[in-house]
């Protein structure tokens, strides 16, 4: 037997271009404190009847911004060098540490902060980590964890947000890894958090792809996705390549989509340097030509 629906519109979901723009943040860049990487986004204006592309200056303002990889890529540098650039132009950021414990993490900013120059004393007060690796609960249950930063958001009128990683919140059930990101991804835009996410790849996927632990539960739903890799240069004839003596580790970075603005879509270098911080370099192609 046939039953009719009662039909249900929702016309608060219905919006002209002129109304939906007013619920965004304007177009504008985040610095990232990462040398090399800012100037790779950029918006489009127009100059004299022509469009004209304009450096962004950072992540796009309002962007949830996924970092991925293998380990010792990066990732978790570049969200730290993140967090300090942040509070040391006033920002304030909630760093929520999922894998390791508040204290050590603190002690990994203090370092990250003396290798940009910056008193690490003159901007702590601007910093709130949320030690998810110390209270189960928080990884555990995705509820209490939003509550939780709403909390924090009201509290300490916090304006970013990081998470490493988001890959340690559907450990060991990855069927909820797409639930789990889009339910943060949402929460962030709802609280108007130019967030980062770092998240793990795991040693089977391509090495420059921007597929994460859990499928494609990350980078299908965020913003963003830059994409850090490594490679054991083990043969001389693969290390001469790239002028570098075997054993050497290459280190490649690029950006897989914005959808916010333009970006580069070249292959770059990745350096980390001797003072521990992430430095992107010039193209591939580049490098290979030289």
């Amino acid at each position: 037997m046939f039953v009719e629906r009662e039909k249900v519109i929702l016309k608060e979901a219905i919006l002209t271009p002129q109304e939906a723009v007013k619920k965004a943040p304007p177009l504008q860049g985040v610095p990232t404190g990462v040398e090399g990487l800012d100037e790779l986004f950029f918006r489009v204006e127009w100059e004299s009847g022509n469009p004209q592309r304009k450096p962004l200056g950072g992540i796009p303002l309002g962007a949830v911004v996924n970092i991925t990889g293998m380990p010792d890529t990066g990732k978790s540098l570049m969200a730290e060098q993140f967090t300090i650039k942040q509070a040391s132009v006033g920002q304030r950021v909630c760093f929520v540490t999922v894998e390791t414990p508040a204290a050590f993490v603190v002690k990994g900013l203090e370092e990250r902060a003396k290798a940009m120059g910056i008193k690490f004393s003159e901007i702590e007060d601007r910093i709130v980590l949320l030690d998810a690796a110390s209270y189960h609960r928080l990884r555990e249950d995705l509820p209490t964890l939003m509550d939780t930063l709403a909390h924090i958001y009201r509290t300490y009128k916090v304006n970013h947000t990081v998470v490493d990683s988001v890959t340690g919140l559907y450990e060991a059930r990855e069927m909820m890894a797409r639930s789990v990101v889009r339910a943060l991804y949402s929460f962030c835009k709802k609280w108007q958090q130019t967030a980062v996410f770092v998240s793990q790849k795991r040693s089977s996927h391509e090495e420059l792809s921007a597929e994460a632990a859990g499928g494609y539960a990350v980078g299908h739903i965020v913003d963003c996705t830059l994409v850090l890799s490594k490679e054991l240069l083990l043969s001389p004839r693969s290390a001469a390549a790239y002028k570098l003596p075997p054993g050497s580790i290459l280190r490649l970075f690029r950006i897989d989509g914005c959808r916010l603005c333009g970006h580069d879509t070249s292959v770059r270098t990745l350096e980390i340097t001797e003072l521990g911080l992430v430095r992107i370099g010039k193209p591939l192609s580049e490098v290979l030509k030289t």
